[in-house]
Parts: structure tokens; C-alpha cells; sequence
């Protein structure tokens, strides 16, 4: 639930009623029944499925452009420009000074594989872990999932992208950096 003392979402401002409401965030549709059932007649529910719809819903929009010259901002600490850095709070990818916005999902999938990019994921623990249930490991999901990511990691230029592994899963890689180049003979005279 987010609100004030009063359960008002943002205040109440001078001649205005405040009112108690209840925001639920769930993706599943049995869950969003649930809580209306359980909820009935106690104040006003608000149901969504994920944060960035709720952000959507409640953020107003900018204030107007100020005049005059911007406030000095001390910058934010960048990453290097051949780092892919995934803002989990905005839901954006960015590559430079290239950015995208994420869907939930797409975010989850990101940081997931990130989280120990050697590592393969099986369709089964990402959908575990992108979708949060057990028994619905549909493989189609993950797979449509990740082409949406891939096309979004293709329009910041980053060279990472995920991967199949054949038989066992998905793994991000970085087309970047140089494959190992030898004679083809091992060390040791092979």
C-alpha cells in the first residue's frame, strides 16, 4: 500500500478530501482476484501488474521547464563507455551515451543473465526467476522474451546479446571481444 497517515496517495491539498486506497501489484491474474475478494468494501483498490505500471499511474507528469540556466547537478558517476549498464530503478539499458527502457520483464531477464554472465540458465530457473511461478515453464515465453531483449541490446550498439546453448539454455555473451587466435596447435607440442 503506498499513502500517508491518512492512506491518501500524494496528500491532500487545501480543499481537497483525502481518501484511504489500496494499490496492489501482482502479475498473476489469481492473485489480483484474490486480493479483490479479500479487499471487498474496504476502500478503493487499485490493481496492477508490475511497478512500472503503477509508476505510470501515480507519477505527475514534469514541472514546467524552469527559467534560466539549469541548477548546477554534480554528474553521476559513469561507467565506462564499453560497459552495459542496466538501471534497475528506471528499468533502462544504456551503452554510452545510448539508453533504452525495459519492460519488467525484460529488466528481470537482464539482470538475471548478468547476474553471473558464464553461467547457463535453463528455460526452467529463468522463468522461475523472470515470472516468479513454478509451474508454468513455457519455454515459448522466454524464448519471445528474449528476442524483444536482443533487439534492444542490437539498438544500443552493445555487441552483448544472449546467447543458446544448445540443449541446456541461454547465456549472455559479448560479440566484442576477440576470440582466442592460434596456430591450432595446443601448448605442449600436440
Amino acid at each position: 500500500m503506498i499513502g500517508n497517515e491518512t492512506g491518501a496517495v500524494g496528500g491532500a491539498g487545501p480543499g481537497e478530501t483525502s481518501f484511504p486506497l489500496v494499490i496492489g501489484v501482482t502479475p498473476s491474474p489469481a492473485e489480483r482476484v484474490r486480493l479483490t475478494e479479500l479487499l471487498d468494501g474496504v476502500a478503493p483498490l487499485l490493481l496492477v501488474a508490475d511497478l512500472d505500471e503503477l509508476r505510470r499511474l501515480i507519477t505527475p507528469p514534469g514541472p514546467p521547464a524552469p527559467v534560466g540556466p539549469p541548477p548546477a547537478v554534480a554528474p553521476a558517476p559513469r561507467a565506462p563507455d564499453d560497459a552495459l549498464v542496466v538501471d534497475g530503478t528506471r528499468s533502462t539499458a544504456r551503452w554510452g551515451n545510448r539508453e533504452v527502457v525495459l519492460t519488467r520483464l525484460e529488466r528481470d531477464l537482464l539482470a538475471c543473465l548478468s547476474a553471473e554472465p558464464v553461467r547457463v540458465w535453463s528455460y526452467a530457473e529463468l522463468h522461475r526467476s523472470v515470472w516468479h511461478d513454478e509451474g508454468l515453464q513455457r519455454k515459448a515465453d522466454v524464448q519471445s522474451l528474449v528476442k524483444r531483449l536482443r533487439r534492444k541490446l542490437d539498438q544500443l550498439g552493445t555487441g552483448v546479446t544472449v546467447v543458446a546453448v544448445r540443449g541446456v539454455g541461454l547465456r549472455l555473451a559479448d560479440h566484442r571481444r576477440p576470440r582466442a587466435q592460434g596456430g591450432g596447435d595446443p601448448p605442449g607440442g600436440r
